[in-house]
């Protein structure tokens, strides 16, 4: 699909910066809405570096426009869901379901916080893989079945 050299938005720690909005989501107790929206400006960000990357090599090694362009589609999704969309909102519900339960305890506040946002710091780790497995099944089987 797109240049398979060593893919530094992709086989680097740089792959990382697409998971700032997930620790955007998990700091949401300590940091409010406000400071996550940056932390998806990030994430977002990522996602067009690599998209743009990945137009550009594909160009060059190809001079095909409509090849670049579905290239720099598909990656487009792939960070979208695999980074931004379906962690963002994975973090969030963990986020969100680790507070309910400890709602219901005697804990202060600032524990409640503590502990919903390191039940997600160490859910981040567990998530990214199964996503990306998950995100390349679903483009396999619909938008890269039209690949030109």
């Amino acid at each position: 699909m797109y240049p398979k050299e060593n893919d530094p938005y992709r086989d680097t720690p740089i792959r990382y910066l697409g998971y700032a909005n997930e620790v955007g989501e998990a700091f949401r107790g300590f940091i409010g809405s406000r400071l996550v929206h940056y932390s998806y400006a990030v994430a977002s960000l990522y996602m067009l570096a690599d998209t743009v990357d990945k137009l550009t090599k594909t160009y060059e090694q190809t001079h095909k426009v409509h090849k670049t362009l579905f290239t720099a589609t598909d990656v487009f999704f792939w960070q979208f869901l695999a980074s931004i969309s379906i962690p963002g909102y994975t973090i969030n519900r963990i986020c969100k379901g680790t507070n309910y339960l400890l709602t219901r305890t005697k804990i202060s506040v600032a524990m409640r916080n503590t502990l919903t946002t390191s039940v997600a710091l160490l859910c981040i780790p567990i998530i990214i893989k199964p996503i990306d497995r998950f995100v390349d099944t679903v483009l396999d089987n619909t938008l890269r079945k039209i690949a030109p």
